[in-house]
């Protein structure tokens, strides 16, 4: 009976590991990187120098 026990337990906490790993990629995924809206090349424009 104790290895029975044993085995369910090994399962049962496998598979909230399992679904705890699988929420913890899901938020490092749908955290968003901080990015600046600063443009990398700017062009001159004719109006804009008078």
């Amino acid at each position: 009976m104790s290895r029975l026990l044993a085995a369910c337990l090994t399962v049962a906490f496998g598979a909230v590991l399992a679904v705890g790993t699988a929420f913890g990629v899901v938020a490092l995924l749908e955290a968003t990187p901080d990015q600046p809206n600063t443009p990398l090349i700017t062009y001159e424009q004719a109006d804009q120098g008078s």
